[in-house]
């Protein structure tokens, strides 16, 4: 993400800490792990209409591997009744990652894209 964020002048490392501090809720987050190594973490939160993830983060020695997509598809696959929001840095490659799993642009701010992945009809 350090990178990223360096791209548009936004990596500030007591910032960043502030925010993960802030945001974090033990009960929301998840560790990621792949043979047997902490390979990242995510946090799900359940809101009355929706629910949100935010800091989906893998280790990039994990990324590229289908290790994202399956712990993304498990999430959706909890609650498929409920439509699930996130935001993502503008020009971040996580922003096509989402939207081949069916987010759709909904908003962006100064630096993030909002996306939303509705309900899906069932059949």
């Amino acid at each position: 993400m350090r990178a990223h964020l360096e791209r548009v002048g936004r990596f500030d490392p007591a910032r960043r800490r502030a925010r993960m501090r802030a945001a974090f809720d033990p009960a929301a987050f998840r560790l990621i792990e792949r043979e047997g190594r902490t390979a990242g973490c995510v946090a799900v939160v359940a809101h009355p209409d929706h629910r949100e993830i935010h800091s989906f983060y893998l280790e990039p020695e994990a990324q590229g591997r289908g290790l994202g997509r399956a712990v993304l598809d498990a999430i959706l696959a909890e609650q498929p009744d409920r439509p699930v929001r996130l935001e993502v840095l503008k020009g971040s490659p996580a922003a096509r990652f989402y939207e081949r799993a069916g987010f759709r642009l909904t908003g962006e701010s100064a630096f993030d894209l909002l996306l939303e992945r509705p309900v899906r009809p069932s059949a």
